[in-house]
């Protein structure tokens, strides 16, 4: 998917194709309905998932796109449970956040079920730290990239618990989320498809009521019928405490 001109304001960084949808697509939805860019960019294409293909993930990941209406998605085709924080993945993930220059990173749980959501939670905050250092030089489309370090990185809740630093209600766009999250329908609510591959703990509908039971735990805690939870590594800074309200 083809950026657009306008720029990538928040740019989702995800170890696996629908982890954003799951996690984080009411709050893309939100801002996107406020006019800013907004864009995903896959690690892997999610190949050793027990369901499905990298091919089939790969038209489910499309599909949400056009859902999101993002401006970009990519995917940088890191080896699916091998993720590493080594030279060669910082280099695309800063070559990413150069190009875009985004005010704002989204990234996977700091700890979470699947290791390669910890693991990618802080290649991509390294990566956007060292993304302002003038002396790492990256190319993209040919020409040498000016240094970029977003203004602030969150990373989303996953699977396991965690407590929030920042919730963002999402209760006008629980509809359209779940639209995007059933794009990926090989891994979701098809339980008994024994073509997509054996069932697994999130295939079933028991899935999708926990991810809405999810939701209402955050939106509970800032009075909303629904929301997404975020932990932020470093503080926020307001120029007006009422700001926080």
């Amino acid at each position: 998917m083809n950026p657009l001109k306008n720029k990538i304001d928040i740019l989702a960084f995800a170890a696996h194709p629908d982890d954003i949808e799951l996690a984080a697509s009411g709050t893309l939805l939100a801002h996107k309905a406020m006019g800013l860019g907004i864009g995903i960019i896959d690690l892997t294409r999610g190949e050793l998932g027990s369901r499905g293909t990298a091919e089939i993930r790969a038209q489910e990941a499309q599909k949400s796109a056009e859902i999101l209406q993002l401006d970009y998605r990519a995917n940088l085709g890191l080896e699916d449970g091998f993720i590493e924080v080594n030279k060669e993945s910082l280099l695309k993930v800063i070559t990413e956040i150069r190009a875009h220059k985004p005010s704002i990173v989204l990234a996977n749980s700091l700890s979470d079920r699947h290791p390669d959501h910890g693991i990618a939670a802080k290649l991509v905050a390294k990566a956007c730290f060292l993304s302002g250092l003038p002396k790492i030089e990256t190319k993209h489309e040919g020409q040498i990239q000016q240094t970029h370090r977003p203004k602030q990185l969150l990373h989303y809740i996953q699977d396991h618990y965690l407590v929030p630093d920042v919730v963002f209600d999402i209760s006008k766009f629980m509809d359209k989320r779940f639209e995007a999250i059933n794009a990926f329908s090989s891994q979701f609510h098809q339980k008994d498809r024994e073509d997509l591959g054996p069932s697994t703990p999130i295939s079933g509908k028991d899935f999708q009521l926990f991810l809405i039971a999810r939701a209402r735990q955050f939106g509970r805690t800032i009075n909303a019928d629904f929301g997404e939870g975020f932990n932020i590594a470093r503080p926020v800074s307001v120029k007006n405490l009422l700001d926080l309200i």
